[in-house]
């Protein structure tokens, strides 16, 4: 009796195993079938295919046509939102910017008289040098005149 349970027991315990197997061979068995099947459907829904395809080209190729643009915006697009982030910025400074320039003016009004005066004392320092620099052209301008003179005078002599 404990022999025949024992033996109950086992083959139960490999039923599932058997039963994948022949389960597994029928699968096999079945493929060439179910392969003709699917090929049979594809063929059958081939020309709806082939018209959805058509239909949907125009609006690939303008996809395809359109990309170079999307993706220059897309590469543009962290400067595009910079500028937008700076704009109150910007703004701002355009807003204040009258005020700054007549506190440039002011400055530049204030500050004009020290500037005059330097550009003056300047002037006085660089004075004899430029007064020596005119000597010299004048009396290189007046050269060949002077070397004429003294040849004459020495003509006069003889």
């Amino acid at each position: 009796m404990a022999a025949k349970k024992k033996a109950k027991k086992k083959a139960k315990k490999a039923a599932p195993k058997r039963k994948a197997v022949k389960r597994k061979a029928a699968k096999k068995k079945a493929a060439p079938k179910r392969k003709a099947k699917k090929k049979a459907a594809k063929k059958k829904a081939a020309p709806k295919r082939k018209a959805v395809k058509r239909k949907a080209a125009p609006k690939r190729k303008a996809k395809k046509k359109a990309a170079p643009k999307r993706k220059a915006k897309k590469k543009a697009a962290p400067k595009r939102k910079a500028k937008k982030k700076a704009a109150p910025k910007r703004k701002a400074k355009k807003k204040a910017a009258p005020k700054r320039k007549a506190k440039k003016k002011a400055a530049k009004k204030k500050a004009a008289p020290k500037r005059k005066a330097k550009k003056k004392a300047a002037k006085k320092k660089a004075a004899p040098k430029r007064k020596a620099v005119k000597r010299k052209a004048a009396k290189k301008k007046a050269a060949p005149k002077r070397k004429a003179k003294k040849r004459a005078k020495r003509k006069g002599k003889r």
